[in-house]
């Protein structure tokens, strides 16, 4: 299988709240890369609200949303963690990854069944998602682009125009531009067009990048 090339995460972290038989429900989601970062969020929430009695979380990692994890924090069995991982597997069609969430629960003293704690935790990741959005993350490909200071600006300009990536720009003797893209054969297409066959890219590394809409 071929290591894939994007995916979606949450655009900003952030948190919703909803009331189910006057029990709350926080459900707090947060951008972060390491298993360790998603831990800590959920002993911050522990900390943060004491009073809460359970702090249930799910997380997912990597581009291959390969390392996944839950917890349903002394709730009874898969009533918590397991549907709040399967609302972040499932977002939009598609899962997100590189997020965690916690979901902080203070009892109201009417018991929800099995059934009503399954659904309360995924509504509250789901009321989550669509408070903080998503955004695709693309790996690209980075191409170094060295240009005169009089044809720079013309053609950052609409090398931008045409969807190109300019991640970085570098003034010195010369204009350099650090350039991201998924298809370098096309990007020299293009800059071969824009600089008269004058622009030579040179191949820099490549980088994930967050695309917003």
């Amino acid at each position: 299988m071929a290591a894939p090339t994007r995916y979606l995460t949450i655009a900003r972290d952030g948190e919703a709240e909803l009331e189910v038989k006057r029990s709350r429900f926080l459900c707090t989601l947060r951008r972060v890369e390491t298993e360790e970062a998603a831990r800590a969020l959920v002993e911050e929430m522990r900390k943060a609200h004491w009073d809460a009695r359970h702090h249930c979380s799910a997380f997912v990692l990597g581009a291959d949303a390969m390392l996944q994890r839950s917890n349903d924090d002394g709730e009874p069995a898969g009533t918590a963690g397991a549907p709040m991982l399967e609302v972040l597997r499932g977002a939009r069609g598609e899962g997100v990854s590189d997020v965690v969430a916690v979901v902080t629960r203070w009892f109201g003293g009417i018991l929800l069944g099995a059934g009503g704690l399954v659904r309360a935790y995924g509504d509250a990741v789901q009321a989550g998602l669509a408070e903080v959005g998503t955004l695709e993350r693309r790996l690209l490909q980075e191409w170094s682009l060295v240009l005169d200071h009089g044809e720079a600006g013309r053609v950052e300009s609409d090398l931008r125009s045409r969807g190109v990536q300019v991640l970085d720009t570098t003034y010195d003797a010369r204009v350099r531009l650090l350039l991201g893209c998924e298809d370098g054969a096309a990007l020299g297409v293009q800059v071969a067009e824009l600089t008269a066959g004058r622009g030579a890219l040179t191949r820099a590394g490549e980088r994930w990048v967050d695309v917003r809409a």
